[in-house]
């Protein structure tokens, strides 16, 4: 079991996002993040004042994979994210130790399995 966190443009999420969900991967999170890598800082104006912008708006995208997806998930990060400029992007790939799915207790390699259960009407216990 791998945790996969990428950092991409946020004007690339979608595009990331549906690469993911095509190679069958759909447990995603997303955070806002700011950062600073190869990118060149920017002078702005704001309100009469140059303003150095050193960090730049990034989407944090973080998923817990099992091993045969830990491969298909960094091949569709980099289909979704890449743009060929500097900026596009960073993806690190952690150890997990343990995972559980806090609804029915599943562990490890079952919690990250994706959930096909019906969903039960409101009528039914």
């Amino acid at each position: 079991m791998k945790l996969v966190t990428a950092v991409v443009r946020p004007e690339r999420v979608q595009q990331v996002k549906e690469a993911l969900f095509q190679a069958g991967i759909s447990g995603i999170t997303l955070s806002r993040v700011s950062g600073h890598g190869g990118e060149q800082s920017v002078v702005e104006h704001y309100r009469g004042t140059r303003v150095m912008v050193e960090f730049r708006d990034k989407v944090e995208v973080r998923m817990a994979v099992s091993e045969p997806f830990v491969q298909a998930a960094i091949d569709a990060i980099c289909k979704g994210a890449r743009t060929g400029e500097v900026g596009d992007g960073k993806i690190f790939v952690q150890p997990m130790e343990r995972v559980i799915r806090i609804r029915t207790g599943e562990e490890d390699t079952a919690a990250l399995t994706p959930v096909t259960e019906t969903k039960l009407s409101p009528d039914q216990p």
